[in-house]
Parts: C-alpha cells; structure tokens; sequence
C-alpha cells in the first residue's frame, strides 16, 4: 500500500511521513517548500504560484492523488492543508476522519463533540484520509531515499483572489517542540500582567500560549498561540494553565501534556479536577514567587 502525506511544515512532514511508514509500504510526501532530507520514497515538489494562496493547490494535489493511487492519505491540520484534504476527499468521493491522536488495531481514535468524548473510526473505501494532530507518530524515525519530482501547478477554475497579506509576528518559542508551555488565561485582568506570564516560561525555557479569550475576546495575544478544539493541540513535558477556568474546549488542546499543572484562585475552578498539581491563588501572587523560587 501507498501513503501520501501533505504537509506544511517540514517537523509536520518529518513526523507524518516517519507514521506513514508504520501504516504503508511506500510513503510519499507532498512538499511546498523544502522538503527534510530522508523522510520518505518519493518527494513531490510544487511552487506556489506568487499571488496565488496554499488553498488553491487542492486541483494540483488531486492530480498528483490520481497519478500515485495512494490507499492513505495523512495531512498536517492546519487551516490551508484542511482546506486541501476537504476537496481531496470530494474528489475521492470519502470523508476525512480529522483530529487523530493515534492509530489502533480497530481504527483511528480522535476526538469529537468538541473533545469532550473519543471515538474509532475505520474508513470503508478504498482510500483513507486523516488529519493527524502532532506528537501521534512522536518517537518514530523517518526514512527514504526522497526521490524528488516537481509537480506542475494546476491552476483552479476559481481561485481565491489575494488582497492583502502581512507576516504574523512570531514569539520566537515553536510551541509545538517546547518541553515546557505556560497558557494564559482570563485569571489575566490586564495585559501588562502577561508579563508574569512570559517570566515563568523564559525562566522554564518555554514558550507563551493562552486560552482562546485571550485572542479573539480582548486581542492580548495572536490567534496562532491559542490552545483548543480550535486551536493547537500540544503535547509538551510540562504544561501550566496559569489563570484558566479549565473548559473542556481549551483542554483537550494540552491533555496529553507529561505534567499539568494549574494556578486559579477559583478553589473550584473544573481545571483543578484535571491537573497533576494545583496552586490556590491569583496569577499577580503566584508567578512571582514561583520565578524567584526557580
């Protein structure tokens, strides 16, 4: 059997195609940069075209999806490649089984309404598509002799039109390879006090991530470091909700952390039903004293 992997980023392609390979016997990635070096058998390159979106390559990657007849397809779930894997199975006439955690003898298991309950899912044609969220295939070890060949574009009969766009201003921490992740949240009252925040996990050797709220309620923080259903969906070694309530919809995006840990002054708070350890108190009391004891 054959495996197509698309992905965006190259740690995203590096872990998908390293799990490609436990599922199938030959393992293609689909790349639209530079691809890692020995991740997979063959490598298909495509250039976006300047003015052109990601979205638009769906017609280019249906054509590279009839020329190789891959039985699985595995894609990173960001927002452009979910778009493509949506039109992919379209055209294949399936349906993608989205947000995997991990493959089993019965299936595929992966979260659903709202990561509040898990479910298996098994495909019945004759191709599989799944998105796969990060640290699935975590341990595994990609290889291939990456035989490289370039895709033409195939342009769409409507394409999205471009207006504008502007680079999105990087923490400089890839939350996704980060030991340790301190999540801000509503306990917050302003947002000069993110600042406790970003001490504890430069002291931690981490990176700052939050609730959603924090992004799209009072616009403290980008949307790309919001953690949820909707979110990232992290895995590092120690997690720390600092001033978050604890609602499923931000959980499920940090709940196969190594270690969680939870600063609320609610007592109450449901996110001290799900952590390994709990601090009572407000976030402007805790995270100093936290810092000077580091």
């Amino acid at each position: 059997m054959k495996a197509l992997v698309i992905a965006e980023r190259a740690d995203a392609a590096r872990e998908l195609a390293a799990g490609a390979r436990t599922l199938a016997d030959e393992v293609v990635l689909f790349s639209f940069g530079e691809a890692p070096a020995a991740v997979a058998d063959k490598v298909v390159s495509i250039a976006v075209p300047e003015g052109a979106v990601l979205d638009d390559a769906a017609d280019t990657v249906i054509a590279v999806f009839d020329a190789e007849q891959p039985g699985i397809v595995v894609a990173e779930p960001t927002r452009h490649v979910k778009t493509i894997v949506g039109k992919l199975a379209a055209h294949a006439g399936t349906s993608v089984v989205t947000d995997v955690m991990a493959f089993e003898d019965a299936g595929a298991r992966s979260m659903y309404f709202g990561g509040v309950a898990e479910r298996v899912q098994k495909p019945v044609g004759g191709v599989a598509l799944y998105t796969v969220a990060p640290g699935a295939f975590e341990g595994l070890e990609a290889s291939g002799a990456n035989v490289l060949e370039e895709a033409a574009w195939v342009a769409p009969a409507n394409p999205v039109k471009l207006l504008d766009s502007k680079p999105i201003e990087k923490s400089g921490v890839d939350l996704f390879k980060a030991d340790a992740v301190v999540a801000a949240g509503r306990g917050f009252a302003e947002e000069a006090d993110l600042d406790l925040a970003r001490a504890l996990a430069d002291k931690l050797g981490g990176g700052l991530a939050c609730s959603r709220p924090l992004t799209e309620g009072v616009n403290w923080l980008p949307t790309e470091l919001y953690v949820g259903v909707s979110g990232l969906m992290l895995s590092p070694k120690m997690y720390v909700a600092a001033g978050i309530s604890g609602q499923m919809q931000h959980m499920v995006g940090c709940n196969r952390s190594g270690a969680m840990f939870a600063i609320n002054k609610d007592k109450n708070a449901p996110v001290f039903k799900q952590c390994d350890y709990g601090l009572i108190g407000d976030v402007k009391d805790v995270l100093p004293k936290l810092v000077a004891a580091l």
